[in-house]
């Protein structure tokens, strides 16, 4: 939990900054759109359940209290299913961005470069970041349904076994990049996350209550990536 907090101060270090603002753009812009067109449409679709009860004076209490019930219960699906799938793309997007912030954090720490000192070495790592999120797209949809299901036919147990799937992807996510620019398999990668239960899902479930936090998930992007760097050089690192 604690490499995440780190991360709030590695964004604000100075050599880092500029690495951190094309990452921290992106996301603001996708969940800024997603969340304006979500919460639009949640407010059509309550207003469209509620109008499904008849206009008699004695069922105004309950079309007044379905819509503060329905209200909560669907912002909180909200945060907990489109949060991850939008920042998913988020990630997509901003991939070899983050690839470069994981990269300066990692020389910020240890004072070791990668080698990757030119833009077209960026440029050339690009197929192969693309290729990586692909990796992670296709171990994430299939487990992403099932989940899904369970979180909407099972009360309560399958709300809190997405928030685990969800903080188990959050950890994959964000640790791949260090992983990633030492060139390490994505399948070592996962074996390695599994043999550090504890360290991989306090980061992923931190990772996951900040991005229920408004305004504040806007950053979880660029610090989740810091703090996941500093989990690589500090724990992850000498297991590879």
């Amino acid at each position: 939990m604690n490499y995440f907090l780190q991360g709030f101060s590695l964004i604000s270090t100075k050599g880092l900054k500029r690495f951190v603002f094309i990452p921290l753009t992106i996301n603001l812009i996708l969940f800024s759109m997603a969340f304006y067109f979500l919460f639009g449409e949640i407010g059509n679709s309550i207003t469209w359940v509620v109008d499904l009860i008849p206009d008699w004076d004695w069922l105004s209490w309950l079309k007044t209290g379905l819509s503060y019930i329905i209200w909560p219960i669907a912002v909180i699906t909200i945060l907990l299913v489109f949060g991850l799938l939008f920042g998913t793309l988020a990630n997509w997007i901003a991939a070899p961005f983050n690839g470069l912030l994981a990269e300066k954090v990692e020389l910020h720490l240890t004072g070791q470069s990668l080698g990757d000192s030119g833009v077209m070495d960026i440029v050339k790592d690009i197929p192969r970041t693309f290729g990586r999120e692909l990796a992670k797209l296709t171990y994430y949809l299939p487990r992403a349904v099932g989940f899904l299901i369970l979180f909407f036919i099972l009360p309560l147990i399958g709300q809190v076994l997405w928030f685990l799937f969800s903080a188990w992807m959050m950890a994959i996510q964000y640790c791949d990049y260090p992983f990633d620019n030492h060139k390490v398999p994505f399948k070592h990668m996962k074996d390695i996350l599994k043999q550090n239960k504890s360290h991989t899902f306090s980061f992923g479930i931190t990772v996951s209550i900040f991005s229920l936090i408004p305004i504040v998930n806007f950053l979880v992007m660029p610090v989740a990536v810091c703090g996941a760097t500093a989990l690589w050089v500090e724990e992850l690192k000498e297991q590879v």
